[in-house]
């Protein structure tokens, strides 16, 4: 395997902060500090810059599968350092604690994200243990059965309708999820025994991610990996609320629902913050065509709805409804009543190869 240098660049978005954490989880120091700031501070102003950060076909695999690799080894070393470690005084655990969330909420998240949507058993299995880790193994039935199918209609919990804040869409899909994904696997299993269910898998392995955290921080860690795994949930669900804001699919005269396009997702194509999450906020492509790898994703200005900033500020600002409100109905509002027409799609990174559509085996 080769590695190009705009692909090493692209993976260094989300394998830097990954380094830094782990220096400070084991070292400590100035390092904790200097984590929070790389994925926090750092990363809106490289979104500022013109840094052209583009994937590449020599990463699909490689990357997501070694930060699938580094987020167990961050998340054992941040419970072990912020709850059992000597070495760390409070504001360096406050420090490394804030970052390893915003680590889990935007890398692990979407590297799970990407993995689950792979055809290969192992990848799918590694992207489930990520999300299984963060006490949310629910996701992804939810996600493959119930959200790629209902998304942008009333029965996708995780589509927020034009005028919903943030907080109230929190509440009702913090629940709602859990239970659209059990519908969807108990219409699927109906003839396995409960403990089949893969329910069951995603509870026990919660639990067992629960004793772990026990074992290596004691009560502390035990706290913290609840705190870790509420903040990861949070920012997943920030995700879905923005990419997915007032767009809502069209029913037409016979009750039929028109396919995903790229007029359904808000897209973020902004360098640094895509890379660090796998390309994930180019979201229109993915939607459209579920099983081609984060290097492939494509984005069409003329036709996608764009964010007017990143992600992570565009999170920030739907925690405060009023004023999201204020900055995206008028955009939403002006795609439902004049849908842009499907341009000529630009190409983010290498060409695409042959991509299959992604089927859920059993």
């Amino acid at each position: 395997m080769t590695l190009r240098p705009s692909s090493l660049a692209f993976a260094a978005a989300s394998l830097g902060p990954a380094g830094l954490l782990l220096l400070g989880a084991v070292i400590g120091g100035a390092w904790p500090f200097a984590a929070l700031l790389g994925i926090t501070a750092l990363a809106l102003l490289l979104d500022t810059s013109r840094l052209g950060l583009h994937a590449g076909e020599d990463q699909r695999d490689w990357l997501p599968v070694t930060i699938g690799i580094l987020h167990f080894i961050l998340l054992a070393a941040g419970l072990w350092a912020v709850g059992a470690g000597t070495h760390l005084d409070l504001p360096q655990k406050l420090a490394l604690a804030v970052a390893l969330g915003l680590y889990l909420g935007q890398v692990s998240n979407a590297c799970a994200h990407e993995l689950i949507h792979r055809g290969n058993r192992r990848l799918r299995a590694l992207g489930t243990a990520i999300f299984c880790s963060l006490l949310n193994g629910q996701h992804v039935s939810a996600h493959l059965l119930v959200h790629h199918v209902h998304a942008g209609t009333a029965r996708d919990p995780n589509s927020a309708p034009l005028g919903q804040g943030f907080w109230r869409f929190f509440g009702r899909v913090f629940v709602g999820e859990f239970l659209a994904g059990w519908r969807a696997e108990t219409r699927r299993h109906q003839t396995r025994p409960l403990w089949r269910h893969p329910y069951a898998l995603y509870l026990a392995a919660g639990a067992v991610t629960l004793i772990v955290a026990f074992a290596l921080g004691g009560w502390r860690g035990l706290v913290l990996m609840l705190g870790l795994a509420l903040h990861a949930h949070l920012q997943l669900m920030l995700s879905d609320y923005l990419q997915h804001y007032g767009l809502r699919r069209r029913v037409d005269p016979q009750g039929r629902l028109e396919p995903m396009g790229p007029q359904h997702s808000w897209n973020a194509p902004h360098s640094v913050s895509a890379a660090l999450m796998l390309n994930a906020p180019l979201h229109s492509d993915h939607h459209m065509h579920p099983a081609r790898p984060f290097c492939t994703l494509r984005f069409d200005p003329d036709s996608m709805p764009t964010l007017p900033r990143s992600v992570p500020v565009m999170g920030a600002l739907a925690l405060i409804p009023p004023l999201w409100r204020r900055i995206m109905d008028p955009r939403a509002r002006a795609y439902a009543a004049a849908p842009p027409s499907h341009g000529t799609i630009v190409p983010t990174s290498e060409p695409q190869t042959g991509s299959q559509p992604f089927v859920l085996s059993e």
